[in-house]
């Protein structure tokens, strides 16, 4: 059974109908809402669909959970799935499935599918995070549950007692919980060496010869930072493994907890190292735009002047040249190697590559 007719109780009734079950959805207007499930699927009012289900997935908000409290009679001994969300991390005491646990202490509530979006329900595991996530008090539930959850496709992980409801209930609202300290590290040697270069080629330039070279600061002066961000970076992945090691070697163990800060940093690698490469990319992409700048084609126009005025019939430097054909072809190399480094970061790469593999590509 499906209490609701919204978007997710909709995409809900389609994955299970499309698994092979017999779907029976509540709504208030059924009339009016059956256009918008699957023919497959026997859309009803409330009390008629509560009576003719066992297993009960609550997919309506909140605030709108004791307008069921006239079905407390029938719902009594039903398996009630708590799908719901909240707009706010921790926005009530009790989370949304304890609170229906409270209302309806005659049925069993499991909370599980709130961070499986509609999205993933219509088009299937494949193409999103395959784990529901499942909490209840009572094991045969959750049982229950998990084999409907196996059944559409997903991958269900028992999260324990119904306590845990408020944690499951809070992970969809995370905005990049893993990401907010490289962020915050990347943003502030961005910021540091953004300043020592505009102090370096534009404000030094101004102070000593009167020369206003502002025009540098959009690209110039950021294509200058981005790659001192980016080998920063890429040493702070390795660095802490390397400090890990000397405790280990300090210590004689490898079973003593590291300290907090340092078992943080081990655990931010992987973002790390992901940021290094995003600079590194952006770096290639501003080099590659230099030329296309009118200050540049200025300077070429002003270089081919001086050199007509001189009388000068070339300005070839055979040692300059090769340096910068070297110093190209190095940073390709460079940014080829760490692509690789962080192609074999992710997880869907990682998990097809062995720890030899692994070992061998770092």
């Amino acid at each position: 059974g499906v209490l609701g007719s919204g978007d997710f109780a909709r995409s809900l009734a389609v994955r299970l109908v499309c698994s092979g079950f017999k779907v029976v959805v509540g709504s208030r207007n059924p009339k009016r809402k059956a256009s918008l499930f699957p023919a497959a699927a026997e859309v009803t009012f409330q009390a008629e669909a509560v009576k003719k289900a066992d297993v009960i997935f609550v997919a309506i908000f909140r605030e709108h959970y004791s307008t069921l409290c006239d079905l407390a009679d029938v719902l009594a001994g039903k398996i009630l799935v708590d799908v719901s969300n909240n707009t706010e991390i921790s926005h009530h005491k009790e989370s949304n499935a304890e609170y229906l646990a409270s209302l309806f202490p005659a049925c069993t509530v499991v909370k599980g599918f709130n961070v499986v979006s509609a999205w993933t329900l219509q088009s299937g595991a494949r193409d999103g995070n395959k784990q529901v996530l499942i909490c209840s008090n009572n094991q045969e539930a959750k049982r229950t549950v998990a084999e409907i959850a196996q059944v559409m496709g997903f991958t269900p992980v028992d999260m324990g007692c119904m306590s845990s409801a408020c944690e499951i209930e809070n992970i969809p609202l995370r905005l990049l919980p893993a990401w907010k300290i490289p962020i915050s590290l990347a943003l502030g040697l961005f910021l540091c060496f953004f300043t020592y270069n505009l102090i370096r080629q534009v404000i030094h330039p101004y102070i000593r010869e009167q020369k206003n070279k502002l025009y540098k600061i959009p690209i110039e002066v950021v294509n200058t930072t981005l790659p001192c961000v980016s080998y920063v970076m890429l040493s702070l992945v390795y660095l802490p493994g390397v400090l890990a090691a000397c405790s280990q070697l300090y210590y004689g163990t490898k079973y003593r907890r590291f300290p907090d800060w340092l078992d943080q940093w081990l655990q931010h690698r992987k973002q790390i190292g992901l940021l290094s490469f995003f600079c590194a990319a952006l770096h290639a992409v501003y080099s590659l735009c230099l030329p296309m700048r009118r200050s540049h084609r200025y300077l070429l126009i002003e270089t081919a002047v001086k050199q007509a005025v001189e009388k000068k019939m070339t300005i070839w430097v055979e040692e300059e040249v090769w340096r910068m054909e070297i110093y190209i072809s190095v940073g390709i190399i460079a940014l080829g190697l760490l692509s690789l480094l962080a192609i074999t970061s992710l997880p869907s790469i990682a998990n097809s590559l062995n720890w030899r593999e692994f070992s061998f590509i770092q």
